[in-house]
């Protein structure tokens, strides 16, 4: 008969490897790098109305697919876009692009008017190299 330590100690062991295996067999969650898009470097100056735009969330999605990228204005109104939580960048190709600001603490209230946020008529093509794009929005037009 298997003593109470030692069924406890092997029951802990196998649960180790369990853990260890499927670390192994998943990567650790990490994606090879060879496995992303290719991207590009994506910069740029937003501004409403002729003044910088602080704090503006900007979104490229891909119009063939894939994960977007994302930026925040300095205040300045420059920005610089990430692809995922560690890469720089935006996938090369067309995209759908939003921008968007809402007051501090309110989710509701977008001071960038709709036709560049929900229902946008912005696209931009990301090009190999080094890309600047500029966005003079207008509250009026």
């Amino acid at each position: 008969m298997i003593s109470h330590s030692a069924a406890v100690r092997g029951r802990s062991l196998l649960a180790a490897g369990l853990v260890l295996g499927l670390l192994v067999i998943s990567g650790c969650g990490s994606a090879p790098d060879e496995d992303l898009p290719p991207r590009s470097t994506v910069t740029g100056t937003i501004t409403l109305d002729g003044q910088p735009l602080e704090g503006a969330s900007v979104m490229f999605t891909p119009q063939e697919g894939g994960a977007l990228s994302t930026g925040t204005t300095d205040e300045t109104g420059k920005y610089k876009l990430s692809y995922g939580p560690s890469e720089e960048g935006a996938a090369i190709g067309r995209h759908k692009v939003r921008i968007s600001k809402h007051g501090e603490g309110d989710d509701t209230n977008d001071s960038v008017p709709e036709k560049y946020n929900a229902a946008t008529i912005l696209e931009e093509e990301v090009t190999d190299g080094e890309n600047v794009i500029n966005f003079d929005l207008k509250t009026t037009e």
